[in-house]
This record gives structure tokens, sequence and C-alpha cells, in this order.
């Protein structure tokens, strides 16, 4: 067979080095997987540290378990300040304000589940409580 007998085809002869892709500026292919390694590394190091973050998150949330007890509500006290009650029962479901000329009455109302307990600041200390809860 002979190159006239078929007319369409061409010799085509590879020497050492042609026909080869060189990567663009230079860059050897050894970088370039390296770099798509490293990548891929961040990405899985980056997604567990975000589930670890999550998890903590859920843990923390769970562990905080119900603030509305009867030994918190019983650690409530008259005379106690917004502040050492909210440290106590956390903030409060709903809250009410009435400003009078000679005092400010709040009410605190706290509800988990069936439970409901009010507590009434007079001047902004714990005046009353009132809880199925307390004794």
């Amino acid at each position: 067979m002979t190159n006239d007998e078929f007319p369409m085809t061409k010799e085509i002869q590879i020497t050492k080095g042609e026909n080869t892709k060189q990567p663009p500026c230079g860059i050897s292919s050894f970088v370039l997987c390296h770099s798509f390694v490293i990548r891929h590394f961040l990405f899985v190091i980056f997604s567990a540290a975000r589930l670890v973050l999550v998890l903590l998150l859920v843990l923390a949330v769970s562990c905080s378990g119900k603030r509305i007890t009867k030994a918190n509500v019983d650690q409530v006290t008259e005379g106690m300040s917004k502040k050492q009650v909210e440290s106590i029962l956390g903030p409060p479901t709903s809250l009410s304000t009435e400003d009078f000329v000679i005092m400010k009455k709040t009410t605190y109302v706290y509800r988990q589940g069936k439970d409901t307990i009010t507590i009434v600041f007079k001047d902004d200390k714990v005046q009353s409580k009132d809880s199925p809860l307390s004794d």
C-alpha cells in the first residue's frame, strides 16, 4: 500500500516530545495534581470543622435543658433584679411594662409546656412571683 492508493491519508511521524501537551506557563503536572489535592484536603477539613461546630451548637442547646424547674423558680426571691432573674431563668417568653408616675411595674411571663411562671417587678426588683412549681 502506498500513499497513492489512498490520497486522503497522511503520513504522521511522532517523535519524542511532539504532540505532548505542556501545561501553560510552565506549570508542571506535579504542581497541578498537588494543588487539586490541597484544595480537596482543605474542603474536607473545612467541611469537618463546620460539622463539628454544628454538633457543638446542638449539644450546647440540648444540654441547657429545662430552665424552668422547681429548683430554679425557688431561687428567685423578692428583691432580686431583672438581671439576676434572667441569669437563673433566662429571658422571659413575654413581658409587659407599665410606667406609673410614682413607680414602674414590669411583668415577666415564662412559659414552658404547661407551666407558666409570672414574676412581677416593682422598680426593677422582684415584688412577687406566681408559679405552680414553687412552694
